[in-house]
């Protein structure tokens, strides 16, 4: 088991009693544990895992989307939409940016203000490990607790480590997404055992999957990309966004089928203009006026060369026929399937491939200002182990700093 570096050795009684416990060394727990450290409050930082903040490590491809400039409310997604106003509000994507200039870590904006690090997601894991020392945060992993008990002054806790004792407990044990890395519904157990309810739970920002016979037809198509509008669901519940949509083996992937995944329900269908709005009826007209080339070759220019190919052969139009040839109605009817098309998934491909989890813990049971639980006294909850979901690009962590400065902000000191 090892420790940071305010543990000492050979601890007794008064050395395992804490203003803070926090428990997750993920994004949130980490920056929660800096925070309140940094503050002078003494705070310990449990992890069952052998390895903390795998998600951040493994995120952008090893590159850390630490956050996205433009984040806001809009962005998320909860039974209580308000609620993350005023954590996101009093913590900037500016704030957690002026954090890692101040490491020297450099970064780029790789797309719709996506910030990633120049060089590795390590950077961002030993930025926060170093804002812990600062704060002579005790880290203890891997470190397991299994149980946790209320008493007059606080909680007490049964870990790998011995009994801890705490005046409060902090739970940042992320979702159930990408269990291979740690992830378990610890943090959802904890919350029904003090009596708060949980949104149900679900994959998001996950590949969509099909019914083999139905998706036949596309298998040879894996590994085709191409930029798409795609949309699910109505009214307030209708999500829309134009995104790269990527063919797989078994559904659709890329960034537009994970952002539409949070928003698709089953049974619901996609709606899908693999024209990314363009007026593809206008453009195939004013093909058939200037050009002769044959429809196939035409349409390859628009859309991928295998993907052209097999939605002719699918919709049964004679790729090789040249334009002038082609009836306008033929025209219509091929702009219409291209711009409409409407498939509906039989599944996603679950958390072992979801980035996050959608739904938890009801934010309607804590305080926006602190996220401390409304029913049990110095008991708070952070990070995506509560039902706020952003959306692809940054957004979550995000989350994980504004709910983590709120809470450790909002901790008291002894």
């Amino acid at each position: 088991m090892s420790e940071g570096p305010a543990a000492t050795a050979g601890r007794n009684r008064s050395a395992d009693r804490f203003d803070a416990v926090v428990i997750g060394a993920g994004a949130a727990g980490l920056h929660c544990a800096a925070v309140a450290g940094q503050r002078g409050l003494r705070v310990l930082l449990l992890d069952h895992a052998e390895k903390f903040a795998e998600k951040v490590r493994i995120s952008g491809g090893g590159r850390c989307n630490f956050t996205n400039r433009d984040a806001g409310p809009a962005n998320f997604l909860s039974a209580n939409p308000d609620f993350c106003r005023s954590a996101l509000a009093r913590y900037t994507p500016a704030d957690f940016i002026a954090l890692v200039k101040s490491h020297g870590i450099g970064f780029h904006e790789k797309h719709k203000g996506q910030l990633f690090c120049d060089e590795s997601s390590e950077q961002i894991i030993q930025m926060l490990v170093s804002e812990c020392n600062a704060g002579k945060v005790v880290r203890r992993q891997p470190c397991a607790v299994q149980a946790v008990r209320a008493t007059g002054d606080g909680f007490e806790l049964d870990t790998d480590g011995g009994v801890v004792r705490s005046r409060q407990l902090v739970i940042a044990t992320g979702g159930l997404s990408i269990p291979k890395i740690g992830a378990s519904d610890f943090g959802y157990r904890l919350a029904k055992q003090f009596g708060h309810k949980l949104v149900e739970t679900r994959p998001a920002l996950v590949p969509l999957t099909f019914d083999a016979a139905s998706w036949a037809p596309f298998v040879p198509l894996a590994g085709v990309s191409l930029e798409v509008a795609i949309e699910t669901g109505q009214g307030k519940q209708r999500g829309r966004f134009v995104e790269d949509l990527l063919f797989t083996h078994r559904g659709l992937s890329g960034p537009a089928v994970l952002q539409i995944s949070s928003f698709w329900r089953p049974g619901d269908a996609l709606r899908i203009d693999l024209g990314a709005g363009a007026d593809l009826l206008e453009r195939l007209r004013e093909a058939k006026a200037v050009s002769r080339r044959q429809l196939g070759n035409e349409l390859a220019t628009w859309l991928p060369q295998r993907l052209a190919s097999a939605w002719l052969e699918t919709h049964g139009l004679p790729a090789e026929r040249p334009m002038p040839e082609l009836r306008d109605r033929d025209l219509e009817r091929l702009a219409q399937a291209l711009s409409r098309w409407t498939i509906t998934p039989n599944g996603t491909e679950g958390y072992r491939k979801a980035e996050v989890t959608l739904g938890g813990i009801d934010t309607r049971e804590l305080d926006s200002r602190t996220m401390a639980s409304k029913r049990q006294p110095g008991l708070f909850f952070i990070g995506e182990v509560v039902d706020v979901t952003g959306w692809l690009g940054g957004y979550n962590f995000q989350w994980a700093w504004a709910s983590a400065v709120a809470c450790a902000n909002g901790l008291s000191a002894a």
